[in-house]
């Protein structure tokens, strides 16, 4: 049936009207995939941002891991006593009155207690004229009545080099001197330090201390050899000193090291990037590590051990430590290839927990404590609070143990919960520190079970801490044995320091003893820095 030209009309409109429908449809999730586009946008510019201000601050602000005094009356975010759903609720602060600190200064130390190790000498002051000692009122000379210090100078007397020649006598025998077989005899004396070389022991360990412990290059040391003294000493042959005293000298030393730190109950690690530029099937721009492994807080002598390898493979811990005896704790940061450490305990570093969200706070948040973030750095920072208190207090391995069940472990069980009812954006730098807290929550509780185990692994960051500081100025290792080298004597000048000697000595005393493979354990522990002859000859005294 034919339709009115009202009906087509009609029928016109509403597929207008369909289609506007669908128009609105279409553009409202256009509008809605924009709207969730620019709100990633602005989350992503967030991280961006956040990035950029931890950037700048590492690169421009305070190292400390400290947060800024509170706002005055800002209440503390942790009560008294944890409530019994053991989770910690945020105080509103309120204005009080807080009478200013006075904080106690230590009184200056004294002339006294400072140089009393150094050489002293006196110098007799006693330039007046005749005229001048006799007395003003009646003109009596004046007699002396004693001596007092009138000012003190520490007199610096700069290093020199001698030139020793050792002059070995011939002697011949009179009677065969005109036979077919004339003879002779002469003292040969010591061997070298190093074959065909002029280096003495005190030329090779001054060499070393300059590099590993003041972070002095040997191109440097050529340049300041050449300035003061007018010796040319080239960088390629104190290299060649290192090498060759540490592959013969200083190697059983190592190994004694390594025997008696696997026998430890306590123990760290930690490892750092370095660069090697002649290693086998690699490439120069290849990141080689440096694994460090140190004795722990368990009341005996010190023992620092590096050692170079060429990947960061957990392997090179599981090597290192086999043969340990079961149970033994070792304190390490998150890094996951110390999960092949089986046969150990071990300790989260709540140093590294701690950092994580002190790198996660936003900028100007720092005294904001509903910030969550800042909420994360004080639930570590509340423990190392307690570790402070207990050491300020000088409480025994078994005191410690029995406090921190009583202090601590609530606060971490209450920290796990908090972690678990957090949110934060994906990319953020909270995501991350969250990530990496739940992460080490397997090992979060593992120090609480011996008082001798450490909250964090400070111990090792401050051991490791040479070698990066002495990577800015060396830069490389060339070849495999100059890094193998360069390990075995940070570990003897490490060690020697942590144990009070003067690094520098201690050096010198190993190169005069020269320790070698034959020599047993008893003869190497007579040399060790922690023996009674080696501490009374290698301390700082005069």
């Amino acid at each position: 049936m034919p339709r009115s030209a009202k009906d087509i009309q009609l029928i016109e409109l509403k597929d207008t009207i369909s289609k506007l429908n669908e128009l609105i449809l279409s553009q409202t999730r256009t509008m809605d995939s924009l709207q969730k586009a620019i709100e990633d946008l602005r989350r992503e510019l967030g991280n961006k941002q956040a990035e950029v201000d931890y950037l700048k601050a590492k690169l421009f602000g305070s190292s400390s891991e400290k947060l800024k005094a509170p706002f005055p009356g800002q209440m503390n975010l942790f009560a008294e006593e944890l409530p019994d759903d053991r989770t910690l609720k945020i105080i509103e602060p309120e204005i009080i009155d807080v009478a200013a600190h006075k904080r106690e200064r230590k009184p200056k130390a004294t002339y006294e207690e400072m140089f009393e190790h150094l050489p002293r000498r006196e110098v007799l002051l006693d330039s007046l004229t005749d005229g001048e000692k006799s007395c003003p009122v009646c003109g009596t000379p004046m007699v002396p009545i004693g001596t007092e210090i009138a000012r003190t100078e520490l007199v610096f007397h700069p290093a020199v080099l001698e030139r020793v020649d050792y002059m070995a006598t011939t002697y011949e025998c009179p009677d065969c001197k005109d036979s077919l077989e004339p003879q002779f005899v002469k003292e040969e004396g010591d061997v070298p330090l190093v074959p065909h070389s002029y280096v003495s022991t005190g030329l090779a360990a001054h060499a070393m201390y300059g590099k590993f412990i003041n972070a002095q290059p040997y191109y440097r040391q050529e340049k300041d050899f050449e300035n003061q003294f007018g010796v040319k000493i080239g960088r390629g042959t104190m290299a060649h000193w290192t090498i060759y005293c540490a592959q013969n000298y200083f190697s059983p030393m190592i190994g004694y090291f390594h025997r008696q730190l696997v026998k430890r109950k306590y123990v760290a690690g930690d490892e750092t990037p370095i660069q090697v530029l002649k290693e086998a099937g690699r490439r120069a721009q290849s990141k080689s590590y440096v694994w460090l492994f140190r004795s722990g807080d368990d009341g005996l002598s010190p023992i620092i051990v590096y050692q170079y390898h060429p990947t960061r493979n957990g392997d090179a811990a599981a090597k290192f430590f086999a043969g340990s005896e079961p149970g033994a704790y070792i304190n390490v940061d998150g890094y996951a290839g110390y999960n092949k450490l089986k046969d150990f305990k071990r300790c989260c570093c709540y140093a590294h927990i701690r950092r994580y969200f002190l790198e996660a706070i936003p900028k100007g948040k720092e005294k904001d404590y509903t910030d969550p973030a800042v909420q994360g750095f004080l639930y570590c920072n509340k423990l190392f609070e307690y570790e402070r208190s207990y050491r300020e207090k000088g409480l025994s391995y078994r005191q410690i143990y029995n406090r921190r069940l009583k202090d601590q472990k609530p606060v971490i069980e209450a920290f796990m919960a908090w972690i678990d009812k957090q949110k934060a954006p994906n990319g953020s730098r909270l995501a991350r520190a969250l990530t990496y807290a739940g992460n080490q929550r397997p090992y979060m509780m593992t120090y609480l079970e011996d008082g001798h185990c450490s909250i964090s692994n400070n111990l090792s960051e401050n051991s490791i801490r040479p070698v990066t500081v002495g990577r800015r100025n060396w830069l490389f290792c060339d070849t495999t044995d100059g890094a193998d080298a360069s390990m075995m004597v940070y570990s003897l000048l490490e060690t020697a320091r942590a144990n009070g000697l003067n690094p520098q000595k201690y050096l010198e005393y190993l190169l005069e003893a020269r320790p070698n493979k034959n020599m047993s354990d008893g003869e190497l522990e007579n040399i060790a820095p922690w023996s009674p002859k080696v501490q009374a000859c290698c301390v700082n005294k005069s």
